[in-house]
């Protein structure tokens, strides 16, 4: 008899299809991540005074930053003999997959770093705002790896299992086997939801530090080394029950992502330590000032620029 926590996980990917092309759940994940990051985002700079014009301008540099990492993180990290040789590929076999949170983390930092110079704004500020968001866009996505039955975990006896149903039936047929029946197949750790838990419950820590202790005004730096903490500590401890993600990584003592994970843990350490050693304080109004002379500046220019041209 089936234990009553078990769950027989057989979702269909595609949420719609449109004229033989498929839109997944996947890329709906991906977008409803980006407009709970954009809206943020956009909440960040209202109540700190800034412009609209930064929040559009962050969500511009964010989202390409995340995109262009992730992939070319991919890409990189764990098939380099695929894309090093053909790079263009990056590119043209985008619709087969492959995208890396850790090169999504590097893209990331370098938009923010593009965003705050064209801005004005300390390189430490949207550090800190978008750490806030990034565990919340990461839990949303790995609900999307779940609905693609991808990025699953090792066989195990704990009652709350899955039976990854597309996942055995696509093992069994890459190695010539019969599709096996639910009752062959085995329990698996949903580490997709492991995962997406930790990361909403970073990003509930973070929101209280933002919100009600004033963190990203009285110590810079702290809120993104809690999230490297938060989200690559549990990257790296979760790796553990995971399936391996490619062939290179069996018999390895730590996994690709785990390697990748150490950096920024380390990193997330150091940022928490500099932060709280130093604790210098952001002028918000400073800040949300020099903005807004920016944006009236850029106008000004647009205004005799049009007159000229007239």
């Amino acid at each position: 008899m089936q234990n009553i926590l078990t769950v027989v996980w057989d979702f269909d990917p595609t949420f719609i299809d449109i004229g033989g092309l498929d839109i997944r759940w996947y890329g709906l994940m991906w977008a409803i991540a980006i407009l709970a990051a954009n809206w943020f985002v956009s909440n960040f700079c209202r109540r700190e005074g800034l412009p609209a014009s930064v929040s559009e301008s962050a969500f511009l540099w964010i989202v390409l930053g995340t995109f262009v990492g992730a992939r070319v993180g991919h890409c990189v990290f764990y098939e380099p003999e695929v894309y090093l040789p053909e790079p263009w590929r990056i590119i043209t076999d985008i619709r087969d997959g492959g995208m890396a949170s850790h090169g999504a983390t590097i893209g990331i930092m370098l938009g923010i770093w593009i965003f705050v110079r064209r801005n004005k704004l300390p390189y430490v500020w949207g550090l800190d705002r978008i750490a806030i968001v990034a565990p919340l866009s990461g839990a949303i996505i790995r609900m999307g790896n779940l609905f693609n039955s991808e990025i699953i975990g090792r066989v195990t006896d704990l009652p709350w299992g899955f039976k990854f149903v597309r996942h055995e039936i696509s093992e069994a047929r890459h190695a010539g086997l019969p599709d096996p029946t639910v009752a062959e197949m085995p329990l698996r750790h949903p580490t997709q939801i492991y995962e997406a838990l930790c990361y909403l419950a970073t990003f509930a820590i973070l929101a209280w530090l933002y919100y009600r202790r004033d963190a990203g005004r009285r110590c810079p730096g702290l809120l993104f080394g809690v999230a490297m903490i938060g989200i690559f500590f549990t990257r790296f401890l979760i790796e553990f029950v995971k399936i391996p993600q490619e062939a290179f990584e069996e018999g390895m003592t730590l996994d690709m992502g785990q390697w990748l994970s150490m950096p920024f843990i380390l990193f997330g350490i150091v940022m928490i330590a500099w932060s709280l050693r130093r604790k210098p304080v952001v002028d918000i109004d400073a800040v949300a000032e020099n903005a807004r002379r920016q944006l009236a500046a850029k106008d000004n220019n647009g205004n005799k620029h049009g007159k000229r041209g007239k």
